[in-house]
Protein backbone atom coordinates (compact mmCIF):
# COMPACT_ATOMS: atom_id res chain seq x y z
CA UNK A 1 0.00 0.00 0.00
CA UNK A 2 1.56 3.43 -1.11
CA UNK A 3 -0.18 5.56 1.79
CA UNK A 4 0.16 5.07 5.80
CA UNK A 5 -3.30 3.85 6.93
CA UNK A 6 -3.73 5.44 9.82
CA UNK A 7 -5.76 5.10 12.63
CA UNK A 8 -7.32 6.04 16.03
CA UNK A 9 -10.36 3.72 15.97
CA UNK A 10 -11.60 1.56 18.72
CA UNK A 11 -12.03 -2.04 18.84
CA UNK A 12 -13.80 -2.66 15.87
CA UNK A 13 -11.83 0.11 13.67
CA UNK A 14 -8.66 -1.43 14.82
CA UNK A 15 -10.22 -4.53 13.18
CA UNK A 16 -11.27 -3.31 10.04
CA UNK A 17 -7.44 -1.87 9.43
CA UNK A 18 -5.66 -4.97 10.55
CA UNK A 19 -7.71 -6.58 7.74
CA UNK A 20 -6.91 -3.93 5.34
CA UNK A 21 -3.19 -4.39 6.16
CA UNK A 22 -3.78 -8.49 5.69
CA UNK A 23 -5.58 -8.19 2.49
CA UNK A 24 -3.96 -5.54 0.68
CA UNK A 25 -1.27 -7.27 -0.94
CA UNK A 26 -4.41 -10.22 -2.76
CA UNK A 27 -5.82 -7.00 -3.58
CA UNK A 28 -5.80 -5.66 -7.62
CA UNK A 29 -4.58 -2.19 -6.91
CA UNK A 30 -8.29 -0.71 -7.40
CA UNK A 31 -9.36 -2.32 -4.68
CA UNK A 32 -6.22 -1.50 -3.01
CA UNK A 33 -7.12 2.67 -3.20
CA UNK A 34 -10.70 1.89 -2.01
CA UNK A 35 -9.23 0.14 1.06
CA UNK A 36 -6.84 2.37 1.75
CA UNK A 37 -9.68 5.45 1.52
CA UNK A 38 -11.96 3.41 4.23
CA UNK A 39 -9.53 2.86 6.46
CA UNK A 40 -7.95 6.05 6.66
CA UNK A 41 -11.06 8.46 6.57
CA UNK A 42 -13.83 6.53 8.03
CA UNK A 43 -15.67 9.55 8.62
CA UNK A 44 -15.09 11.08 5.22
CA UNK A 45 -16.02 7.86 3.18
CA UNK A 46 -19.08 7.27 5.49
CA UNK A 47 -20.77 10.12 3.79
CA UNK A 48 -20.25 9.03 0.38
CA UNK A 49 -22.29 6.79 -2.02
CA UNK A 50 -21.16 4.26 -3.64
CA UNK A 51 -20.84 6.34 -6.68
CA UNK A 52 -18.62 9.01 -5.34
CA UNK A 53 -16.68 6.88 -3.05
CA UNK A 54 -15.62 5.42 -6.97
CA UNK A 55 -15.30 8.84 -8.31
CA UNK A 56 -12.68 9.51 -5.09
CA UNK A 57 -10.56 6.46 -5.59
CA UNK A 58 -10.70 6.36 -9.02
CA UNK A 59 -12.31 3.38 -9.08
CA UNK A 60 -15.76 1.88 -10.56
CA UNK A 61 -18.54 0.80 -8.49
CA UNK A 62 -18.49 -2.80 -8.82
CA UNK A 63 -14.77 -2.18 -7.42
CA UNK A 64 -15.92 -0.38 -4.32
CA UNK A 65 -18.27 -3.34 -3.64
CA UNK A 66 -15.87 -6.14 -4.21
CA UNK A 67 -13.67 -4.56 -1.56
CA UNK A 68 -16.60 -4.01 0.62
CA UNK A 69 -17.30 -7.95 0.29
CA UNK A 70 -13.25 -8.94 0.47
CA UNK A 71 -13.52 -6.84 3.89
CA UNK A 72 -16.10 -9.01 5.39
CA UNK A 73 -19.37 -7.10 4.59
CA UNK A 74 -21.92 -8.02 2.79
CA UNK A 75 -22.14 -5.20 0.61
CA UNK A 76 -20.95 -1.34 0.57
CA UNK A 77 -24.70 -0.65 2.25
CA UNK A 78 -22.91 -2.36 5.38
CA UNK A 79 -20.08 -0.98 4.67
CA UNK A 80 -20.84 2.17 5.34
CA UNK A 81 -22.95 1.69 8.29
CA UNK A 82 -19.62 0.70 9.66
CA UNK A 83 -17.71 3.28 8.75
CA UNK A 84 -20.18 5.76 10.39
CA UNK A 85 -19.81 4.53 13.65
CA UNK A 86 -15.96 4.49 13.65
CA UNK A 87 -16.46 8.08 12.48
CA UNK A 88 -18.17 8.46 15.55
CA UNK A 89 -15.81 6.72 17.87
CA UNK A 90 -13.13 8.93 16.40
CA UNK A 91 -15.09 12.22 17.01
CA UNK A 92 -15.30 11.00 20.99
CA UNK A 93 -11.69 12.85 22.17
CA UNK A 94 -9.12 9.96 21.07
CA UNK A 95 -5.99 11.02 20.38
CA UNK A 96 -4.25 10.81 16.77
CA UNK A 97 -1.92 7.49 15.85
CA UNK A 98 1.52 8.13 15.28
CA UNK A 99 2.67 7.74 11.74
CA UNK A 100 5.36 4.85 11.36
CA UNK A 101 7.15 6.41 8.25
CA UNK A 102 11.41 6.85 9.69
CA UNK A 103 13.18 9.07 7.53
CA UNK A 104 16.95 8.89 7.64
CA UNK A 105 17.20 11.82 9.52
CA UNK A 106 15.28 11.24 12.35
CA UNK A 107 16.70 11.53 15.76
CA UNK A 108 17.05 8.08 17.27
CA UNK A 109 13.99 8.71 19.72
CA UNK A 110 11.97 9.59 17.01
CA UNK A 111 12.72 6.16 15.52
CA UNK A 112 12.95 4.24 18.93
CA UNK A 113 9.27 5.64 19.23
CA UNK A 114 7.85 4.47 15.84
CA UNK A 115 9.19 1.59 15.98
CA UNK A 116 7.65 0.82 19.44
CA UNK A 117 4.51 1.97 17.60
CA UNK A 118 4.76 -0.28 14.75
CA UNK A 119 6.16 -3.80 16.84
CA UNK A 120 2.75 -2.74 18.88
CA UNK A 121 -0.16 -2.56 16.05
CA UNK A 122 1.58 -5.73 14.51
CA UNK A 123 1.51 -7.78 17.05
CA UNK A 124 -2.28 -6.11 17.86
CA UNK A 125 -3.26 -6.79 14.22
CA UNK A 126 -2.11 -10.18 14.51
CA UNK A 127 -4.23 -11.27 17.38
CA UNK A 128 -6.76 -9.49 16.23
CA UNK A 129 -6.55 -11.47 12.85
CA UNK A 130 -5.34 -14.98 14.32
CA UNK A 131 -8.18 -17.98 14.00
CA UNK A 132 -8.05 -19.32 17.53
CA UNK A 133 -10.04 -22.57 15.81
CA UNK A 134 -7.03 -23.24 13.81
CA UNK A 135 -4.24 -22.11 16.35
CA UNK A 136 -6.43 -25.06 18.94
CA UNK A 137 -5.93 -27.34 16.05
CA UNK A 138 -2.59 -26.98 15.27
CA UNK A 139 -1.25 -27.13 18.84
CA UNK A 140 -3.64 -30.77 19.37
CA UNK A 141 -1.45 -31.90 16.75
CA UNK A 142 1.61 -30.97 17.94
CA UNK A 143 1.12 -31.81 21.35
CA UNK A 144 0.24 -35.28 20.20
CA UNK A 145 3.23 -35.63 17.78
CA UNK A 146 5.96 -38.46 17.15
CA UNK A 147 8.14 -35.54 15.64
CA UNK A 148 7.71 -31.99 14.49
CA UNK A 149 9.64 -30.24 11.50
CA UNK A 150 9.82 -27.02 10.85
CA UNK A 151 10.55 -24.85 7.73
CA UNK A 152 11.71 -21.67 6.81
CA UNK A 153 14.53 -19.49 5.28
CA UNK A 154 15.77 -16.23 5.88
CA UNK A 155 14.31 -14.31 8.47
CA UNK A 156 11.63 -16.91 9.08
CA UNK A 157 14.35 -19.64 8.95
CA UNK A 158 15.26 -17.52 12.78
CA UNK A 159 11.63 -17.83 13.93
CA UNK A 160 12.00 -21.59 13.00
CA UNK A 161 14.67 -22.07 15.20
CA UNK A 162 12.71 -19.91 17.71
CA UNK A 163 10.23 -22.44 17.44
CA UNK A 164 11.93 -25.58 17.77
CA UNK A 165 13.93 -24.43 20.52
CA UNK A 166 11.41 -24.34 22.13
CA UNK A 167 9.69 -27.21 21.99
CA UNK A 168 12.85 -29.49 22.54
CA UNK A 169 12.56 -27.82 25.47
CA UNK A 170 9.40 -29.32 26.75
CA UNK A 171 10.39 -32.49 25.79
CA UNK A 172 9.44 -33.00 21.70
CA UNK A 173 11.35 -34.40 18.68
CA UNK A 174 11.62 -31.28 16.44
CA UNK A 175 13.99 -30.08 13.70
CA UNK A 176 14.03 -26.56 12.15
CA UNK A 177 15.56 -27.39 8.23
CA UNK A 178 16.78 -23.80 6.02
CA UNK A 179 18.72 -26.07 3.77
CA UNK A 180 15.50 -26.90 0.84
CA UNK A 181 17.36 -29.41 -0.33
CA UNK A 182 17.74 -31.53 3.80
CA UNK A 183 13.95 -30.50 4.18
CA UNK A 184 12.63 -32.31 1.65
CA UNK A 185 14.55 -35.63 2.17
CA UNK A 186 13.46 -35.30 5.54
CA UNK A 187 10.10 -34.77 4.79
CA UNK A 188 9.98 -37.81 2.86
CA UNK A 189 10.24 -39.15 5.89
CA UNK A 190 7.00 -38.08 7.39
CA UNK A 191 4.07 -39.53 8.01
CA UNK A 192 0.71 -39.52 9.60
CA UNK A 193 1.15 -38.64 13.32
CA UNK A 194 3.92 -36.16 12.53
CA UNK A 195 3.79 -32.89 11.95
CA UNK A 196 5.04 -30.19 9.53
CA UNK A 197 5.03 -26.07 9.52
CA UNK A 198 6.13 -24.23 6.48
CA UNK A 199 7.05 -20.17 8.00
CA UNK A 200 6.84 -18.31 4.77
CA UNK A 201 5.27 -14.46 4.87
CA UNK A 202 4.99 -14.19 1.31
CA UNK A 203 3.49 -17.53 1.18
CA UNK A 204 5.07 -18.08 -2.25
CA UNK A 205 9.14 -19.17 -1.32
CA UNK A 206 9.55 -22.51 -2.74
CA UNK A 207 12.25 -23.75 -0.47
CA UNK A 208 9.27 -23.85 1.95
CA UNK A 209 6.30 -24.69 -0.33
CA UNK A 210 8.26 -27.85 -1.57
CA UNK A 211 8.93 -29.93 1.74
CA UNK A 212 5.54 -28.99 3.08
CA UNK A 213 3.67 -30.29 -0.01
CA UNK A 214 5.72 -33.90 0.56
CA UNK A 215 4.63 -34.10 3.98
CA UNK A 216 1.23 -33.12 3.00
CA UNK A 217 1.17 -36.44 0.84
CA UNK A 218 3.18 -38.38 2.92
CA UNK A 219 0.21 -37.84 4.97
CA UNK A 220 1.69 -35.41 8.11
CA UNK A 221 -0.31 -32.85 9.85
CA UNK A 222 0.31 -29.79 8.12
CA UNK A 223 1.07 -25.47 9.45
CA UNK A 224 1.23 -23.17 7.44
CA UNK A 225 2.23 -19.74 9.47
CA UNK A 226 2.00 -17.15 6.48
CA UNK A 227 0.71 -13.11 6.13
CA UNK A 228 -0.98 -14.36 2.98
CA UNK A 229 -3.91 -16.03 3.73
CA UNK A 230 -4.54 -17.03 0.17
CA UNK A 231 -0.78 -17.86 -1.10
CA UNK A 232 0.45 -20.90 -2.84
CA UNK A 233 1.97 -22.37 0.72
CA UNK A 234 -2.00 -22.29 1.80
CA UNK A 235 -2.67 -25.59 -0.63
CA UNK A 236 -0.62 -27.84 0.94
CA UNK A 237 -1.54 -26.84 4.60
CA UNK A 238 -3.99 -28.31 6.92
CA UNK A 239 -4.36 -25.29 9.43
CA UNK A 240 -3.15 -21.68 8.04
CA UNK A 241 -2.03 -19.27 10.93
CA UNK A 242 -2.53 -15.85 9.10
CA UNK A 243 0.24 -13.21 10.73
CA UNK A 244 -0.34 -9.08 9.70
CA UNK A 245 1.38 -7.90 6.94
CA UNK A 246 3.11 -4.62 8.06
CA UNK A 247 4.21 -2.02 5.75
CA UNK A 248 7.18 -2.38 4.11
CA UNK A 249 10.00 1.00 4.31
CA UNK A 250 12.93 1.54 3.07
CA UNK A 251 14.82 1.66 6.51
CA UNK A 252 12.63 -1.61 7.76
CA UNK A 253 12.07 -3.94 4.98
CA UNK A 254 9.36 -6.55 5.41
CA UNK A 255 11.57 -9.29 6.52
CA UNK A 256 11.89 -7.48 10.02
CA UNK A 257 8.06 -6.34 10.76
CA UNK A 258 6.70 -10.02 9.43
CA UNK A 259 9.05 -11.63 12.03
CA UNK A 260 7.57 -10.08 15.16
CA UNK A 261 3.71 -11.31 14.13
CA UNK A 262 5.40 -14.66 13.64
CA UNK A 263 7.18 -14.83 16.92
CA UNK A 264 3.70 -13.98 18.46
CA UNK A 265 2.08 -16.95 16.38
CA UNK A 266 5.21 -18.90 17.44
CA UNK A 267 4.51 -18.20 21.07
CA UNK A 268 1.16 -18.94 21.08
CA UNK A 269 2.13 -22.43 19.57
CA UNK A 270 4.60 -23.08 22.55
CA UNK A 271 2.41 -22.02 24.99
CA UNK A 272 -0.53 -23.98 24.08
CA UNK A 273 1.32 -27.11 23.42
CA UNK A 274 3.56 -26.65 26.96
CA UNK A 275 -0.74 -26.49 28.49
CA UNK A 276 -1.57 -29.64 26.64
CA UNK A 277 0.84 -31.73 27.95
CA UNK A 278 2.22 -29.70 31.16
CA UNK A 279 2.67 -33.22 32.82
CA UNK A 280 5.85 -33.47 31.01
CA UNK A 281 6.47 -30.14 29.67
CA UNK A 282 6.82 -28.93 33.39
CA UNK A 283 9.70 -31.31 34.08
CA UNK A 284 11.44 -30.65 31.05
CA UNK A 285 11.42 -27.34 31.30
CA UNK A 286 12.96 -27.91 34.75
CA UNK A 287 15.38 -30.33 33.35
CA UNK A 288 16.76 -28.03 30.72
CA UNK A 289 16.91 -24.77 33.38
CA UNK A 290 18.93 -27.10 35.99
CA UNK A 291 21.70 -28.43 32.92
CA UNK A 292 22.02 -24.84 32.17
CA UNK A 293 22.03 -22.84 35.43
CA UNK A 294 25.84 -23.36 35.87
CA UNK A 295 26.66 -21.54 33.01
CA UNK A 296 24.55 -18.45 34.26
CA UNK A 297 26.57 -18.58 38.00
CA UNK A 298 28.37 -16.24 38.95
CA UNK A 299 32.72 -17.37 39.50
CA UNK A 300 33.70 -16.73 42.75
CA UNK A 301 37.26 -17.52 41.86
Amino acid sequence: MTQDVKESFGSPGGSLAAKVRTLAPSMTRSMQRVAEAVASDPAGCAALTVTGLAELTGTSEATVVRTARLLGYPGYRDLRLALAGLAAQQQSGRAPAITTDIAVDDPIADVVTKLAYEEQQTLADTAAGLDTAQLGAAVNALAGARRADVYGVGASGLVAQDLTQKLLRIGLIAHAHSDPHLAVTNAVQLRSGDVAIAITHSGSTGDVIEPLRVAFEHGATTVAITGRPDSPVTQYADHVLTTSTSRESELRPAAMSSRTSQLLVVDCLFVGVAQRTYETAAPALAASYEALAHRHRTSHR
